[in-house]
């Protein structure tokens, strides 16, 4: 069992310090919305690996390439001091291997303007159709982490809010035992869990602690420390 702290697009003040260290989460999700600032505090907080996907309202995601010395260049080859958020790696579009979860993630909303990190119904079908080649090579998914939940299940009215037809999709193939999203904002009301056969879809706003049961052992993993994530 994996003690996953999931935080989501509302800076927390009950998660000071002291409270993550009470805590003591082996796997931190991130689920978007959140000031990069926010997410480095809670990554040096902890002493477990974090993964975030970008929502809507985050910056695009630089790329860089990394050195066998694990210094960071830009595409230019200028030296610089990492992608942001420190301390987090992006699972966007990837497989991600952490604390002996494998965690699948797709950033981002459904476009209603320009701006980063927002994507046509088509362009999610493109992306969700790559993310799956993906996770055939990794194994069974644990979590499936998404900025915005599926079409229909858990999402708004409103255009910003439309909610990802492609991943009903996912659901299907990967069948996760749990589907973690922020964007819908609860305002204070509670939102109940939503069940796609084995998937428990969870609307994360602005953090939950869940328990969470690896579906096969990993023999790849050795244990939970902050440096173990593997990248498909």
């Amino acid at each position: 069992m994996v003690r996953v702290l999931v935080i989501a697009d509302e800076e927390a003040p009950n998660l000071r310090a002291q409270r993550l260290r009470e805590l003591a989460p082996e796997l931190v999700l991130a689920a978007g919305d959140l000031p990069w600032h926010y997410i480095e505090y809670v990554a040096s907080g902890v002493d477990a690996p974090v993964v975030f996907v970008p929502g809507n309202h985050d910056p695009e995601v630089q790329r860089f390439r990394k050195a066998r010395n694990g210094s960071y260049t830009t595409s230019s080859g200028l030296p610089c001091d990492g992608p942001r958020p420190h301390g987090a790696t992006n699972a966007d579009g990837q497989v991600i291997e952490a604390a002996g979860l494998r965690i699948a993630g797709l950033g981002g909303c459904v476009r209603y303007k320009a701006g980063p990190n927002m994507y046509t119904q088509r362009q999610y079908d493109r992306r969700a159709k790559r993310l799956l080649r993906r996770a055939r090579k990794s194994g069974p998914v644990d979590v499936l982490l998404t900025h915005a939940p599926p079409l229909h299940l858990g999402d708004g009215e409103d255009q910003p809010h439309e909610g990802i037809a492609a991943l009903h999709g996912v659901l299907d193939r990967l069948e996760p035992t749990w589907h973690l999203h922020g964007h819908i904002h609860p305002y204070g009301q509670q939102m109940p869990d939503r069940q796609v056969g084995p998937t428990t879809i969870r609307n994360v706003i602005p953090w939950r602690m869940i328990d969470i049961e690896p579906r096969t052992p990993d023999a790849g993993s050795t244990g939970h420390g902050r440096r173990r994530v593997t990248t498909w």
